[in-house]
């Protein structure tokens, strides 16, 4: 009896230290995240009240703070582009031809009519950097084991208060998030559908972004191409490319 006693102390304690804490899996979920460049091609589907559209870009990124986004289709948003510089974002519009900075209330705006915010565009994507977390349970999505992680705001000018998100216990990826306001009421949701691994990182390729105070189904994110460490001019990152 003493030696089965001794036998399950071990698994036990074994079992233990196998277990991460939430702040290690979080910074994992980080480095998978973020990456030193890339260059993507992808597709907006925007599941409004009155139908559906599909906005079509190409995004340059550098680091988790800069990046460079034209948008590629339909015509009456072709050579729209974005620029992202730290806390700084500009807007060009070719039919206007007019750069505008994105600031104050304006953030909250919708990005072409999408469920995703300015706003969102300007988080810090390294959730170690605005949350503690906990972890809260463990479930299975899309038949994966994934960890249940509650992340609590760690400064007061955070845009969702809390959040909980699902990481896939073994590709250290977000498979589903719900962000809150300070109130406590739910905001928005993310839902993952697709993963393929580039250059030895998850990468989600198709996602549903939906904003639970807006009409319709929600936003789909389709990556159709990502070359990840790709070499990014600098003249690309400045405010002369907004009307190159």
């Amino acid at each position: 009896m003493k030696k089965l006693i001794f036998i399950m102390v071990i698994l036990f304690a074994g079992a233990l230290i196998a277990q991460p804490s939430a702040d290690e899996i979080i910074k994992k979920v980080d480095a998978n995240t973020v990456t030193d460049s890339q260059i993507a091609i992808s597709k907006m589907i925007i599941k409004g009240r009155r139908g559906s559209r599909t906005v079509e870009a190409k995004t340059w990124q550098r680091g988790s703070n800069d990046s460079f986004t034209e948008y590629l289709a339909p015509a009456r948003e072709k050579g729209t582009k974005m620029l992202k510089l730290g806390d700084q974002l500009w807007t060009y519009s070719p039919s206007t031809d007019r750069t505008i900075l994105i600031s104050g209330h304006m953030l909250r705006q919708s990005v072409m009519g999408s469920d995703l915010s300015y706003e969102d565009m300007m988080e810090d994507p390294l959730l170690q950097n605005m949350y503690n977390s906990k972890i809260i349970g463990e479930e299975k999505i899309l038949d994966r084991p994934v960890w249940a992680i509650e992340l609590t705001s760690k400064k007061d000018d955070i845009s969702y208060d809390r959040r909980k998100v699902w990481v896939d216990k073994d590709r250290y990826i977000i498979l589903k998030e719900e962000l809150y306001a300070k109130s406590g009421k739910l905001l928005k949701t993310i839902d993952i559908h697709e993963i393929k691994k580039f250059d030895g990182r998850w990468v989600a390729t198709s996602l549903t972004y939906k904003d639970v105070l807006k009409d319709g189904d929600g936003t789909q994110m389709q990556l159709d191409e990502i070359k990840l460490n790709q070499r990014i001019p600098d003249y690309i990152l400045s405010k002369a490319s907004l009307r190159r």
